[in-house]
């Protein structure tokens, strides 16, 4: 159980590598094991690449060992079905495996046990549930969305250590408050969502255009929070709308009484999606459902403290980013985190926490207890 344990968490390891590459599917990584040896290796790579399976397959072709009778660890439950790739199953069955050690089993709805089942009745020797709140922690995105229908929400935001986000006077050239390590980590975490979204005043301060870079070809949808229509129409995410998606979200109201704003945003390509007046919940979860219904899995909000604090509020945040610089800007920064926001995260609770260095930034990760209770994994 010991070795079945250290090899899972190696397979884990793999798997973190596929992270902000492969999403919406699940990172997923893969070891084979022979006679004590490790004799091949394999991670999710790329959306729409070769699974961990068969990669790891494929490399013990490279390292000319043959997996025949081998023991297969993988963090997730082999698939049994086409999709963009063959099944995983097959290549499992006609390379030889004899055992198959899955974290997890895959809840979507073409899987829920069947791919394990096709390997017993192959008779494969198959072990389920090591590791398995650990690949349920790398899995959570997936495994909520899979279950639930509904989006994977992170809150992120940079901050000093006197809890400003912002200078107090807008500087030219702009003065970020992180470093650049953390800024490319705050980009590869663009990379892993399928949307971003701010309120309009971030738009109105800082022109941002809201992509990751280098893109690597994920363009993630470009949400808004506006709900009087005050997007600049010389901004640059409207300019880009035509190349990338960008919806404003507004008021269904305000959207009716001013058809001319409605057409001026609509000419450059943008989406407006109106939520509706005097309902009895926030029109955050009206947003949340609304981009969930197209397939959105990951959205990540990069707004100020006003933004951040309502998707607190309302319980909706999954996962927290703070990435904490140095810094004690006093007098000199702006916009701060308020008592009842901390207070707020206080009370979503944060599990999991992890931190990060990036050079002297530090970067401290949590998932709230909403989450945890969504996925299944106790709050230790």
């Amino acid at each position: 159980m010991i070795q079945d344990e250290k090899y899972m968490r190696a397979a884990l390891k793999l798997a973190r590598r596929g992270i902000s590459s492969v999403e919406p599917n699940p990172a997923v990584g893969c070891l084979i094991v022979k006679a004590g040896q490790i004799i091949g290796r394999g991670w999710h790579k790329k959306f729409g690449g070769p699974h961990a399976e068969l990669n790891a397959l494929e490399d013990c072709g490279s390292l000319g060992a043959n997996p025949q009778g081998a023991t297969m660890y993988v963090t997730l439950e082999p698939c049994c079905h086409q999709g963009r790739t063959p099944p995983c199953t097959r290549a499992i069955i006609d390379a030889g495996i004899g055992k198959v050690v899955a974290a997890l089993i895959d809840p979507s709805e073409h899987a829920r046990g069947a791919g394990l089942e096709q390997l017993r009745n192959a008779a494969i020797e198959v072990q389920l549930g090591v590791c398995e709140t650990e690949a349920r922690l790398l899995s959570a995105p997936f495994l909520k969305f899979t279950t639930t229908g509904k989006c994977w929400t992170i809150l992120k935001w940079a901050q000093s250590i006197d809890g400003k986000l912002a200078y107090a006077e807008k500087i030219e050239p702009k003065k970020w408050i992180s470093g650049e390590l953390s800024r490319k980590d705050a980009h590869r975490l663009r990379r892993r969502v399928q949307a971003i979204i701010v309120g309009v005043n971030t738009v109105i301060a800082d022109d941002p255009l809201l992509t990751p870079r280098p893109s690597e070809g994920r363009e993630p949808v470009r949400v808004v929070l506006d709900s009087s229509l005050r997007i600049p129409l010389e901004s640059r995410l409207l300019r880009t709308a035509k190349e990338s998606l960008v919806i404003v979200y507004a008021s269904r109201e305000y959207v009716k009484a001013n058809p001319k704003a409605v057409e001026s945003i609509s000419q450059k390509g943008a989406k407006i999606l109106a939520y509706p007046d005097g309902q009895n919940r926030s029109n955050l979860h009206f947003l949340l459902k609304e981009l969930s219904r197209r397939g959105l899995q990951q959205v990540l909000v990069e707004g100020g403290p006003r933004v951040a604090s309502s998707f607190l509020k309302e319980n909706l945040a999954d996962e927290l980013y703070i990435y904490i610089a140095p810094k004690i800007l006093g007098r000199s920064g702006s916009i701060g985190i308020t008592k009842p926001m901390a207070e707020l995260i206080s009370e979503v609770g944060l599990r999991h926490v992890d931190i990060k260095q990036f050079d002297n930034d530090v970067c401290l990760t949590g998932i709230t207890d909403k989450a945890l209770r969504e996925i299944s994994v106790s709050d230790g």
